[in-house]
């Protein structure tokens, strides 16, 4: 795969999964068809595309150093999207069965993917980082953010305490 020099370029998405593992392993066989990484990230649960930004390029610099935590880059930026180092907690933040919303990354740019993967999804220029009190709600319990952090710097504040906790699992590994 190539270095961590390379551009990456994310993409908004939806789309209808049915098979899961059939739709794993399609993304896959493009990737291996174009050496590259493609990474589909929940927008439901990231908060907004400076979360799958800031999970893609902490993947990258975990991911190249030598001391990953998993063994798959793409698995990697899933870890860094939801905090943690458990790779069932990381699962919760890719696709799922039924109508997804998603940024999807490429890693590095590669044109001919999104055309490749436009035949199984539509890509969609309106913004997912709307914060609604659903997603607020869904958030604050995925990051286990507390009532009190909250109090100290404000609800309009959790895409910082995300991405501050993203931040610490690179530190803490």
């Amino acid at each position: 795969m190539e270095t961590p020099i390379e551009r990456y370029e994310i993409r908004q998405a939806r789309m209808t999964i049915d098979d899961r593992d059939a739709f794993l392993r399609m993304i896959q066989g493009i990737a291996r068809l174009y050496s590259i990484h493609i990474v589909c990230f929940d927008a439901d649960k990231m908060a907004g595309r400076d979360h799958a930004e800031a999970a893609i390029q902490h993947a990258q610099r975990s991911f190249f150093s030598g001391k990953p935590i998993s063994n798959s880059f793409e698995m990697e930026a899933l870890l860094f999207a939801a905090g943690s180092r458990q790779c069932q907690v990381a699962a919760l933040f890719g696709i799922q069965e039924g109508e997804n919303t998603m940024f999807v990354c490429s890693y590095p740019v590669n044109e001919n993917v999104w055309k490749d993967l436009s035949h199984h999804m539509h890509f969609v220029e309106e913004k997912c980082d709307d914060m609604t009190p659903d997603k607020e709600a869904r958030l604050v319990s995925l990051f286990s953010i507390t009532q009190e952090e909250l109090e100290v710097v404000g609800r309009d504040r959790i895409k910082d305490l995300i991405l501050e906790r993203i931040a610490l699992l690179y530190v803490n590994r």
